[in-house]
């Protein structure tokens, strides 16, 4: 009889366990290489995102969404499959956590150097390909400073309420990858809640800090700037690109800790030591 290709939910969560313990004692260089590829890994899918997205125009809005998520869910692939450490999958840790592997502090040193690595990985990418706004006469630029003005438009409330969404897809993307024993698999599990957030405009965090600092640095080609959607330029400050980091971050949080991990465990893990 063929090995089954597919693990079932409850022992997914279950192995989640192992995964936490090994996240929150990793030495903190690699968390901070891995972190730093990760955030260099989603900026790849972003910037795939960004070109893909330019020179429509306003036509097709639901195809161009589409394909913008389809390419994006690149970034998720490379973490997954290459491995590396991201903040928003590590919301999955909680599992761990209330089953006494790990302790808060644990969990919260490594969500800490985790973000900061993401977010150091997401900038540098940003300035490796600022060059690349110039493509298309500066359309690349403009579709990056539309992106990321778009996402400083937000209310913090919406910002947070999106957050939590797209959270709460990312860490089932990231459970239908851990689901299947073949790459073709984990692929597919990755691609379809993925590029389900980005089509519909959920907020990522560690997306944003490299879309805002994509946005920031295309904003200061005057071409660029020119061609950009009316107020794009006015609202797309470091300031506002803070804010909405933060508040993505927040949302983030309750999608992966409270609506996937914390609940998945309640359902599947809690009181089935002895069974």
């Amino acid at each position: 009889m063929a090995e089954p290709n597919f693990i079932a939910p409850a022992q997914i969560q279950k192995n989640l366990v192992g995964t936490g313990v090994m996240k929150a004692n990793m030495p903190v260089a690699k968390m901070i290489f891995l972190g730093i590829f990760a955030g260099c890994y989603i900026g790849f899918g972003a910037q795939l995102c960004t070109t893909v997205c330019t020179g429509w125009d306003g036509a097709f809005f639901g195809l161009m969404k589409f394909l913008g998520g389809a390419v994006f869910s690149t970034g998720l692939m490379l973490v997954v499959i290459a491995g590396a450490e991201l903040f928003t999958g590590n919301c999955l840790m909680p599992t761990a956590l209330l089953e006494k592997k790990i302790t808060f502090g644990g969990m919260m040193k490594n969500w800490i150097i985790v973000w900061f690595a993401n977010l150091a990985g997401s900038i540098l990418l940003a300035w490796m390909v600022s060059g690349m706004s110039g493509l298309n006469n500066g359309a690349v630029g403009t579709t990056a400073i539309n992106i990321a003005g778009a996402k400083c438009a937000l209310s913090s409330s919406e910002i947070f309420f999106r957050a939590i969404m797209c959270n709460w897809l990312v860490c089932l993307a990231i459970v239908l990858a851990l689901a299947s024993t073949d790459i073709v698999g984990k692929i597919f599990g990755i691609f379809f809640p993925i590029m389900a957030f980005v089509a519909m405009g959920f907020e990522h965090s560690v997306a944003n800090m490299f879309f805002l600092s994509s946005g920031l640095t295309a904003e200061t080609l005057p071409k660029a700037a020119e061609l950009a959607k009316p107020g794009m330029c006015d609202v797309l400050t470091i300031g506002n690109a803070t804010r909405n980091i933060i508040m993505a971050t927040l949302g983030n949080i309750v999608g992966g800790a409270i609506m996937v991990s914390m609940i998945y465990w309640f359902v599947y893990v809690k009181g089935t030591e002895n069974k």
